[in-house]
């Protein structure tokens, strides 16, 4: 769930990714296209309320990402206490017609945007009150905010993507190479 929370908020929340302006999708046709887009289901499986729910739901997430990258984690689990309590996500073991039990957080009704964001909240708060707190993060490229979970060994992951990694070297090995003049 938690590569789910990222996906909301990297695709839902406005800001920069990779030097390029993210924008809020600026109608609802727009706004169901990339809520779906973000979780895997068909446009017409989605209604234009749940869409706007999703959206603003990830807004919220995105202040626990924040909140954790820069170790405020106060904040973050206030923040994430209250996703729980708004999708009121509870625990559930369901089973697919050929899928072994499995997992899952559902809120108090079968209304998608809830029963994601709950499952999403559940992971964020099954982060933070483990070692995964400290792996929250936000891109540190420039012209970047896209959030990340950092699974690297080593707990060094500073960037989004790749792409932002090597934008960032790149322009720190032209810098060297070609110092401003005083």
């Amino acid at each position: 769930m938690l590569a789910a929370a990222v996906e909301y908020v990297n695709r839902l929340t406005p800001g920069y990714s990779g030097g390029s302006p993210v924008t809020t999708p600026a109608d609802e046709a727009q706004a169901v296209a990339e809520a779906l887009a973000a979780i895997g289901y068909p446009q017409s499986a989605v209604r234009r309320a749940d869409a706007k729910r999703l959206a603003e739901l990830a807004g919220r997430m995105r202040i626990v990402f924040e909140a954790a990258h820069t170790g405020d984690l106060d904040r973050a689990a206030t923040e994430v206490n209250a996703l729980l309590l708004d999708t009121n996500a509870r625990p559930q073991l369901d089973r697919g017609k050929d899928r072994p039990w499995s997992l899952h957080f559902h809120g108090p009704n079968d209304e998608l945007a809830n029963g994601w964001a709950a499952g999403c909240s559940a992971g964020l708060a099954i982060a933070l009150g483990s070692d995964l707190a400290g792996r929250l993060g936000v891109c540190a490229a420039p012209q970047c905010d896209r959030v990340f979970v950092d699974v690297s060994r080593n707990a060094q992951r500073r960037f989004c993507s790749p792409q932002c990694q090597s934008r960032v070297k790149a322009a720190t090995h032209r810098a060297r190479q070609h110092p401003p003049t005083p």
